[in-house]
């Protein structure tokens, strides 16, 4: 049977002569629409706010009776009910916002459903939000982080860029929380954080310091040294020179899926764009040095994992050499990249051969309509690399091939 529906204009009074009954039961306010007070079979009472979405009845716990008067409770309820008016759920909101957790559950969070799907170079920045964010603002409520809070671990961090890199990883977490409405989080706290202004760090190597280098490679051990002068004399990127597999080089091309194979270990290309590329005579001539393996990587380590350690490699070569400002593998990409401009062949021609990615737009092309090119400018470039490389071209002459 239907228990019948109490109603009353709450006092002070009626309150306390309320007694419990043997279940719970509901005594509604006629004074404040929405706002009931539950009683318990132990006689503990709660104000609720009760309201009405999609159908159904939302119960929007405002607190104890005994601990809230009830002036302050017909407050609560009409603002839950304003807020109901303006088109908002309050108890969904509420709920949505305790589900959120902590900022180091929101990261692990959004590492497992978002960046090792969409983002090849989650590691890094997983590692950032790791090294320098968790440790201050891991168990805050993410909602509940501030700009200052986020100002006070940036400003603890070092080095400019590296503070710059571990804003931005922690800024897509709050984003990616934003977008997808989870943990309560309404605003990113990262958004108005200052940057620090940084000179870019990209590097190209001199007339004069390519044969050093090119002759310092051959310390480092023959697979990486082999590597480190494919990226020099192809301008591709480090990683991919890393992961190279001997199936993609068909009749002197260097073909690059662009997505990953987790079977044989490709990454895919950074874009995911599928990239070809001419291997010229000078490339294939410092690859047949190389041993084939059976798991099909061309560049791979004793137990045939891809190589790794070159920014070690090139750390160790810097530091024979005495040269203070400090050169990476992809260092080698940009020298690459203004030789092919230097000889006159221009930015598109880059563009393509690097596979970038000119104002975030993919350009969209025919790639073997352009293949007589490529293998022209790849052949040229790679011609002048070996001849500034072997001391035959003076020292920043430069001579236009095209």
């Amino acid at each position: 049977m239907k228990r019948a529906t109490r109603k009353l204009r709450l006092t002070d009074l009626v309150l306390r002569r309320l007694t419990p009954a043997a279940a719970p039961y509901l005594v509604w306010d006629t004074y404040q629409r929405g706002l009931a007070v539950r009683v318990q079979p132990t006689g503990a009472r709660f104000w609720k706010a009760i309201y009405s979405r999609g159908g159904r009845p939302r119960w929007f716990t405002i607190g104890d009776a005994s601990a809230i008067c009830l002036s302050d409770a017909r407050q609560v309820a009409a603002e839950v009910m304003l807020e109901v008016a303006r088109g908002r759920d309050p108890q969904a909101e509420r709920k949505a916002e305790r589900s959120g957790g902590t900022f180091a559950e929101l990261a692990e969070r959004y590492v497992e459903q978002h960046a090792k799907r969409k983002n090849k170079s989650w590691e890094q920045a997983d590692y950032l939000v790791r090294r320098h964010v968790l440790s201050r603002l891991g168990k805050l409520r993410a909602a509940d982080v501030s700009k200052a809070d986020v100002r006070g671990v940036i400003e603890r961090v070092a080095s400019p860029t590296v503070a710059n890199q571990t804003l931005a990883a922690a800024s897509a977490i709050f984003s990616w929380a934003i977008a997808e409405e989870i943990g309560g989080v309404k605003s990113n706290p990262c958004s108005k954080v200052v940057r620090h202004k940084v000179k870019s760090r990209e590097r190209v190597l001199s007339a004069s310091e390519l044969p050093l280098f090119w002759n310092a490679f051959d310390t480092v051990g023959l697979i990486a040294s082999t590597a480190l002068k494919l990226i020099l004399l192809t301008g591709q990127r480090p990683g991919e020179v890393a992961h190279m597999r001997r199936e993609h080089i068909k009749d002197g091309w260097w073909e690059m899926p662009g997505e990953p194979d987790p079977k044989n270990g490709w990454p895919g290309t950074k874009n995911g764009e599928a990239h070809r590329v001419w291997l010229p005579r000078a490339a294939q001539a410092v690859l047949a040095g190389l041993e084939e393996v059976a798991t099909g990587h061309v560049f791979a380590s004793a137990r045939s994992h891809p190589v790794s350690g070159l920014d070690a490699a090139m750390r160790a070569i810097c530091g024979a050499l005495g040269i203070a400002e400090k050169v990476t593998p992809h260092d080698l990409r940009p020298t690459h990249g203004s030789t092919i401009t230097a000889l006159g062949f221009g930015r598109d021609a880059m563009n393509r051969i690097q596979n970038h990615r000119e104002g975030g737009i993919a350009s969209v092309y025919d790639r073997h309509g352009y293949a007589e090119e490529t293998k022209r400018v790849m052949e040229a470039v790679a011609s002048k690399i070996m001849a500034l490389a072997e001391g035959q071209v003076a020292a920043g002459k430069v001579v236009s091939l095209r």
